[in-house]
């Protein structure tokens, strides 16, 4: 199929398939932002559905993958939300500090899944992981207001760091750097800088579909994938569809949070009394953005964006530049009420157990959460699931 010919026919599938949305309903969460115009929502909405497909190995699927769509992971509670699905990263810390990828040995993230034709291949149920390399599991976050987080200069991340611990808090907020320098923002230790780059990479890393930007197939481990199991012309998903998706989750907005009674507001002031806030960061704002409903605009982030040393406990892998194995992103904290399992393995099954298992430049508020009277703990986990 010819490229004019192939972004043709995915635009009349998109037409057909718009009908279909009003299945998801309004839901409190998975709307977009207010203030878009009707070319703004209209790309939303087509957006959308790109996120919602799934793919067959006769659409691009494979042959390794994770999930067969971006909703197949990002499902709860609407399309956008968090999910149940455990991806698994992996690299290497050499003694001179350098942080392997393996994007030699096809890191680094290493599917789960692959095609029944590449089992048929090669007899295996999942990409292998090289047995030298350290492994960090990751849960699927939720994508509620990362157009948000995206149109936040790159100078107010660098403004919060403090990397020396220059006031002495015991805090040293540091930012990670892409392989290429830039500032990262983007996944559990900052690595990708722009969210274009997180969306797409998702196609290739999570669902093995080929994108203008990721061309090529990959390979098993580091060995060629063998011929004839994926036959597909690259890009087997467009420009045209990665932008509109780029344009769902730009334009998603954070979901709402629950109002806050007397005692949930008894809880935000002792959310910052113990130190949560220094990391926390409760508000961010935007700066100029071509859409103006992301334009100068504060809203709770509720994180800084920036690498935080959370001790030997949780500890897994080295990522980018900078991010060391206990190193972690500030977690943003925008959809916390609608999440199932906590910090970034999901090893915590409530918000009480995953501050308990803060360490490191944590340890002072968790210790200082330990101490509360049980009072203001319970209020500072009403608010908290409030958020």
């Amino acid at each position: 199929m010819s490229r004019p010919a192939e972004t043709v026919g995915a635009l009349t599938l998109l037409a057909g398939l718009l009908g279909t949305l009003g299945c998801y309903g309004t839901p409190e969460a998975g709307n977009p932002l207010d203030g878009l115009t009707g070319d703004q929502r209209d790309r939303f909405k087509k957006g959308r559905v790109v996120f919602n497909q799934d793919f067959t190995p006769k659409t691009g699927l494979g042959p390794l993958f994770n999930g067969t769509g971006c909703a197949s992971c990002h499902t709860e509670p609407v399309p956008g939300g968090g999910g149940s699905f455990t991806q698994v990263n992996a690299s290497v810390l050499h003694p001179d500090g350098f942080c392997d990828p393996l994007a030699d040995r096809g890191g680094p993230v290493f599917q789960l899944s692959v095609t029944p034709a590449l089992k048929a291949a090669l007899g295996i149920d999942a990409e292998p992981i090289p047995p030298e390399a350290a492994r960090g599991k990751r849960t699927t976050p939720d994508v509620f207001g990362f157009g948000l987080l995206d149109a936040v200069p790159e100078s107010t991340i660098l403004a919060l760091a403090d990397p020396d611990d220059a006031d002495g808090d015991g805090i040293s907020g540091r930012v990670n750097r892409f392989f290429d320098g830039r500032v990262g923002r983007f996944g559990r230790k900052a690595l990708t800088p722009r969210l274009a780059e997180f969306t797409e990479g998702a196609f290739h890393f999570e669902q093995g579909v080929t994108v203008p930007n990721f061309i090529g197939e990959g390979t098993v481990g580091g060995q060629p994938i063998p011929p004839g199991v994926d036959p597909l012309p690259e890009p087997e998903v467009s420009a045209v569809l990665v932008a509109l998706t780029d344009a769902y989750v730009r334009t998603l907005a954070p979901a709402k949070p629950k109002d806050l009674d007397g005692t949930a507001k008894r809880g935000q002031q002792v959310f910052s009394a113990i130190g949560c806030a220094k990391c926390h960061a409760p508000s961010l704002r935007t700066g100029d953005h071509p859409i103006q409903a992301l334009a100068n605009r504060q809203f709770p982030a509720y994180t800084d964006l920036l690498l935080h040393d959370m001790g030997p406990e949780l500890a897994d892998i080295c990522q980018g530049l900078v991010a060391t194995p206990s190193e972690f992103r500030t977690e943003p904290l925008m959809a916390l009420h609608l999440a199932r399992r906590y910090l970034h393995d999901g090893r915590a099954s409530s918000i009480d157990q995953a501050v308990q298992m803060h360490g490191g430049e944590a340890a002072r508020s968790r210790d200082g959460f330990r101490a509360l009277s049980e009072s203001d703990r319970k209020a500072l986990l009403k608010f908290l699931s409030a958020l």
